[in-house]
């Protein structure tokens, strides 16, 4: 596996160095593809819009709701979707099976087949298994079989020696998510920090934002004694707290800090509710540039009383380099 990481990482980079080296030497345009036609990128965000101090996700929002700013400059919308008409999502859980899970990995099989169980209700969904400690192991492909994914889960009985967190993202999203037709997810569900990868943050955060990826991560570190309470989403404990808050917050999903099984439960609630309520913007960048620097993306209210009244939440940028998406 880490040889494949390896060389697919330096190929990245590689193609990164390359479009650099290409913008300080030329502007770039699009090219042509094989048909001799222009190819045209579009960005899709998913956009979470919530109201008051519970966060309740707010229905009945439509196009004419939203204005999309890339750089300060507004975007053309060319598709807009809401929970009615939202696309399939394919999500993938990785679960942490470091020697710290163990005590703990009972309940988070548990709440991750509830989870499981509750994403795939639509049947139109499509939802993987992943475990990783110090090896990276799908153990059950996309699937809408709840029984299939219940098995895999199942099937986890021994911890590993390390946390390989990023180089499991990174894999993840390259091999699994890259091609499939709908929206792309990952919930993490994780005490530690990554002790073990060759990917760093910055590349998984990379590869999220090109690939179109949001990242929901859920942490366990508090345990499940009853005397540890839970704490709420945006409250950080540690370093390695921050870190899945920046890796969040930068792909459009967040991070859950838990202490017990009921705030492992509402963790995983809030993210299937989430999924379900979203809507889909894309837009079609006026910059068609594959110049791949980092491009600043900002959604607001048209209307200035629901920018008071409301929040929401996407991706916050993304670098335009020449990737093969579906």
């Amino acid at each position: 596996m880490r040889s494949r990481f390896l060389s697919k990482l330096l190929v990245s980079s590689l193609a990164v160095i390359g479009c650099a080296f290409a913008a300080s030497a030329q502007t770039p345009t699009p090219t042509p593809d094989d048909t001799g036609s222009t190819k045209v990128f579009e960005v899709r965000l998913p956009v979470t819009v919530t109201e008051g101090k519970k966060k309740d996700l707010v229905p009945g929002l439509t196009k004419g709701d939203f204005q999309i700013f890339e750089d300060g400059v507004q975007q053309e919308v060319t598709f807009f979707s809401d929970e009615k008409t939202n696309p399939p999502v394919y999500v993938g859980v990785l679960m942490d099976t470091s020697p710290s899970t163990k005590g703990k990995m009972n309940f988070s099989k548990e709440a991750a087949k509830n989870f499981l169980y509750t994403v795939l209700k639509i049947r139109k969904d499509k939802a993987a298994f992943m475990t990783f400690d110090n090896d990276v192991n799908l153990r059950q492909d996309f699937t809408d079989k709840t029984d299939m994914l219940d098995k895999a889960v199942d099937s986890v009985k021994t911890t590993g020696s390390q946390t390989a967190l990023y180089d499991a993202i990174w894999q993840f999203t390259d091999e699994k998510l890259r091609s499939v037709p709908g929206r792309r997810v990952i919930v993490i569900i994780t005490d530690g920090d990554d002790t073990f990868s060759r990917a760093e943050l910055r590349d998984v955060i990379d590869i999220a934002q090109r690939t179109e990826t949001t990242i929901f991560a859920i942490s366990t570190k508090a345990g499940f004694l009853g005397t540890v309470p839970g704490v709420d989403a945006g409250t950080v404990k540690d370093a390695g707290d921050r870190t899945l808050g920046q890796l969040c917050d930068e792909t459009g999903g967040t991070a859950f800090f838990t202490g017990d099984m009921l705030a492992l439960e509402r963790a995983f609630q809030g993210i299937s509710d989430e999924l379900k309520g979203q809507y889909i913007i894309t837009y079609r960048p006026a910059n068609q540039n594959y110049d791949g620097r980092e491009r600043k993306i900002e959604v607001r209210f048209t209307d200035k009383d629901k920018a008071k009244k409301y929040n929401l939440r996407t991706k916050k940028s993304y670098r335009q380099v020449r990737d093969t998406l579906k």
